[in-house]
């Protein structure tokens, strides 16, 4: 085993170099946050370059963090290129980064894998970005609709294929549905999105959605695709009739999903999303400080809104030199801060970490060490 061996080199990856390493998504839309308040969890000054590859919907919120915390540390420096979920992953576990962003914890295996690159305690996944995924559509006038889970499965495996279909009509009575056809729109890439979307189809409607649940979309469901969350918003916005699934930070002004959640059905909201979160379980197996969290993606919880992704950061327990375990630190402790978090929110939307989350991020954080 080894610890992870980053150098100054390393540290100072420029953002083109690090998209090389990895095949993933270009960024969602969004406008960074403007400079917010200092926060706590950036007392002291930190120096030096953190490196970062991952998720695609952090990315709004990933420019809120660097814009808030670069302003509270003149000589550090935060690189992100949001590349994607599993190129984040993957290029965190071959050393290639010292932190991914990522919408699925790290899987059995790959906290397995971990322990080559962070040492014997291995990895930590800690939860920074809690947002809905809407089911957004392109349908002229019609931006608003009541779907329950059998239904959306049902148009994303393509049995269900124009929206005036009887499945459709009789949950949004008084809608006028057109008979355009259904154009499904999917990521093309790996993405922690997809495996998200997909993990609450296989829970809320196993009956009709039989395929594993993976960060790649069914090879035998291939229809109209496209590369990250900004692609496949676009391809929806230009085409009459088509649906998609993306982080909820990014799909405008396109119609949106009422989800039937036990008898009711749920509008997206942070709110909503932040209590499906609540009600979520520790991943079992996993070390006492790891944050993994396992959705309850078929609740009847009311107000909850189960399509949700939490996307996390990941990091090494241990790194190789004290001026990379202060940056990770602080750079850590400042997004899930009530700061951080409020900056984030500001800029893409999502739903805050609560208390009780953020505290146990921030014990997690805190016993991030210098390797032996």
């Amino acid at each position: 085993m080894k610890a992870l061996r980053f150098g100054r080199a390393a540290a100072v990856i420029s953002v083109a170099a690090l998209a090389l390493t990895a095949c993933g998504s270009d960024n969602a839309t969004g406008e960074p946050a403007a400079e917010g308040p200092a926060s706590s969890a950036a007392a002291s000054a930190v120096t030096g370059t953190l490196t970062g590859i991952g998720a695609s919907s952090q990315n709004s919120a990933m420019e809120a963090w660097k814009t808030g915390f670069e302003s509270l540390n003149q000589d550090a420096m935060i690189q992100y290129s949001p590349d994607g979920s599993g190129a984040g992953r993957k290029a965190f576990l071959s050393g290639g980064a010292q932190f991914a962003g990522s919408d699925a914890h790290l899987k059995d295996e790959e906290m397995t894998q971990a322990v080559e690159v962070c040492g014997p305690d291995g990895a930590l996944n800690i939860p920074a970005y809690i947002s809905p995924i809407a089911i957004a559509f392109n349908l002229g006038d019609v931006t608003e609709l009541n779907l329950d889970a059998p239904t959306i499965a049902k148009i994303f495996k393509k049995e269900i294929t124009t929206w005036s279909d009887p499945a459709i009509a009789a949950q949004n009575e008084g809608v006028e549905l057109p008979d355009t056809p259904i154009t499904v729109v999917h990521r093309s890439d790996e993405s922690g999105t997809t495996e998200n979307f997909v993990d609450y189809l296989a829970a809320a409607a196993p009956a009709d959605w039989t395929y594993e649940v993976a960060g790649a979309w069914p090879a035998e469901l291939q229809s109209e695709n496209a590369k990250g969350t900004s692609g496949v918003v676009q391809t929806v916005t230009s085409t009459d009739g088509a649906i998609t699934y993306a982080d909820a930070s990014a799909v405008g002004d396109l119609g949106k999903a009422k989800v039937k959640v036990g008898e009711e059905y749920t509008e997206i909201s942070s709110d909503a999303a932040a209590k499906a979160v609540e009600v979520a379980t520790p991943v079992e197996g996993r070390p006492d400080l790891d944050m993994s969290l396992e959705l309850e993606r078929d609740t009847t919880e009311s107000g909850a809104y189960p399509v949700v992704l939490v996307s996390y950061h990941v990091y090494c327990t241990t790194y190789d030199s004290q001026e990379t375990v202060d940056l990770v630190k602080a750079f850590g402790s400042y997004v899930v801060s009530e700061d951080g978090q409020a900056e984030a929110e500001a800029s893409a939307g999502n739903a805050p970490l609560s208390e009780s989350l953020r505290e146990k991020a921030q014990t997690a954080i805190d016993s991030i060490k210098v390797a032996s």
